[in-house]
């Protein structure tokens, strides 16, 4: 897939997204900051650990009205050990345990990610699957995929001291018993590389669900990403 391919699926997004304003649509606008912590180990093995919360700015319906506050939603703790399995590619699973309104739930967690590298930036496909078990919801089972694009503002590759801008577009297949939903995601970021063990990433991180069998409901979340390799 070239460039302009990723363009199209992202104008594709952007339009199922406006279209779905013309509904009783519902929104909601945060901020959604994250630490994720690197580790490469031996044999081709590596570990990610990652913290990240969420928390509500304003809500309300599209074109009504709107709830201005302060609130926590929600803390996600996640372990992934990956290993390399060819020259582009590799396999992952781990676990995330999410803490929302004084519950806990348990995620479990397979991917699969191949690498594309062109001359002047790299395309990742990620296929991934997850299965999520608590106690006050039935189990729900999601199947995903994840198109995202790495593009250096200087350059063939980014440097230390050097902005990057990433962009990913995510289709999230949910089954919960008898009910199906899709979800899409679209997450523009612009990244500075600090040093070689330590980046930053900002950017909103746009979401759109329920609206294929009920009113759409979109979501707005500001995010900064924050990666250290150890």
């Amino acid at each position: 897939m070239n460039t302009k391919a990723l363009l199209f699926i992202i104008l594709v997004v952007l339009m199922q997204g406006k279209s779905a304003v013309f509904a009783q649509a519902t929104y909601r606008f945060g901020i959604m900051p994250s630490l994720n912590l690197n580790s490469a180990l031996k044999n081709n093995w590596s570990l990610n650990a990652k913290a990240e919360s969420r928390q509500l700015l304003k809500s309300g319906t599209v074109n009504g009205d709107a709830v201005n506050e302060y609130r926590y939603v929600l803390t996600d703790l996640s372990l992934i050990a990956a290993k390399k399995v060819g020259l582009n590619s590799r396999i992952a699973g781990g676990y995330l345990m999410r803490i929302e309104d004084g519950e806990i739930s348990h995620r479990f967690i397979q991917h699969f990610i191949i690498v594309q590298k062109f001359a002047a930036f790299r395309l990742a496909h990620r296929f991934m699957s997850d299965q999520t078990f608590s106690e006050s919801e039935k189990p729900e089972i999601r199947v995903r995929y994840r198109i995202s694009s790495e593009l250096p503002l200087n350059g063939e590759s980014v440097d230390p001291g050097e902005f990057y801008v990433k962009v990913s577009n995510e289709y999230i297949n949910s089954f919960q018993a008898k009910d199906y939903d899709l979800e899409i995601r679209l997450v523009p970021l612009l990244g500075y590389d600090i040093t070689d063990n330590f980046k930053i990433e900002t950017g909103p991180d746009y979401r759109l669900n329920s609206f294929i069998s009920s009113s759409p409901r979109h979501s707005y979340w500001m995010t900064l990403n924050i990666f250290l390799e150890i």
